[in-house]
């Protein structure tokens, strides 16, 4: 037994140990900034590839709609859009399909606005059929552009709109300007004009000054009031509620802020359509 036991252990002393490697590992992060732009060309690739395979679904109406997001959203908000699509999520441009029965509405604005849309489009389901423009709408030096191409073809009932934040370093004479002139040919369409105060921003050292808005707000006032166009004063409606509804240094919402200035949005615009549908002469 012993001699037994004695063999087994110099078999074991002379047979070599085998560790186990360890799994080589894969590179799955680029180390140089060829190998980084490398991989954001095939990841941006395979997002148009499957995005374009979505809207080869839609219908023609929808793919034209789609041609002109692709135009017109840019570097940022595009991928941002053809993700959502793709994950079958909703967002503010998602494509309208009108109720030839209802008025049809159009938004215009900056992210401020963007953010707010889906929940004036809810509010006002069965009311309306609520657009919005192509874009983040920028500046007025932006819609003076690209007006035409969010007024697209079709006939607005109502159209609702804001240029502020992105004005707050414009000169207040040119800001002034450039809104009447944007006013001027939105009246042209023959609809029922809104235009939305600028909501409020913080002061920021070096980026943003409170004042900014209350000064263009003033300014944006004196023309419509000239003009006679309706003023959804977003600015006062959400002031009191600043600290609670906005971003802490930033002039964006958080959700509960993007769904109360939604709100407000949609009981004006349910207003003022009640105005028009009550001017319509008798058939």
């Amino acid at each position: 037994m012993y001699r037994s036991l004695l063999s087994l252990v110099l078999l074991g002393l002379a047979t070599p140990c085998v560790f186990a490697q360890p799994a080589a590992t894969h590179k799955t992060e680029p180390t140089t900034a060829e190998e980084a732009a490398a991989q954001k060309a095939k990841e941006q690739a395979e997002l148009e590839a499957k995005y374009q395979a979505w809207v080869a679904t839609l219908s023609p109406a929808h793919q034209a709609w789609e041609r002109t997001l692709q135009s017109e959203l840019g570097g940022f908000y595009l991928p941002i859009h053809q993700r959502q699509k793709i994950a079958g999520q909703a967002n503010a441009w998602d494509f309208v399909e009108d109720d030839p029965a209802l008025p049809r509405v159009l938004l215009i604005g900056d992210s401020v606005s963007r953010a707010y849309t889906e929940t004036v489009r809810k509010e006002l389901a069965g009311i309306a059929n609520v657009h919005r423009a192509p874009a983040n709408c920028g500046p007025t030096s932006t819609g003076l552009k690209k007006l035409d191409i969010w007024l697209g073809d079709g006939k607005w009932d109502l159209i609702h709109f804001n240029f502020g934040i992105h004005d707050r370093a414009t000169p207040l004479a040119d800001y002034k300007s450039r809104l009447e002139q944007l006013v001027q040919r939105m009246q042209q369409t023959g609809a029922t004009i809104v235009w939305a105060s600028s909501t409020p921003i913080p002061d920021v050292a070096g980026k943003y000054t409170a004042a900014s808005m209350v000064d263009r707000n003033a300014a944006a006032a004196e023309v419509m009031n000239e003009h006679s166009v309706a003023i959804d004063d977003l600015f006062t409606a959400i002031t009191p509620r600043l600290a609670e509804l906005q971003n802490p240094n930033d002039v964006h919402f958080t959700g509960p802020g993007n769904r109360f200035l939604g709100q407000q949005v949609a009981t004006f615009l349910k207003s003022q359509l009640a105005k028009t549908n009550d001017a319509k002469p008798n058939p």
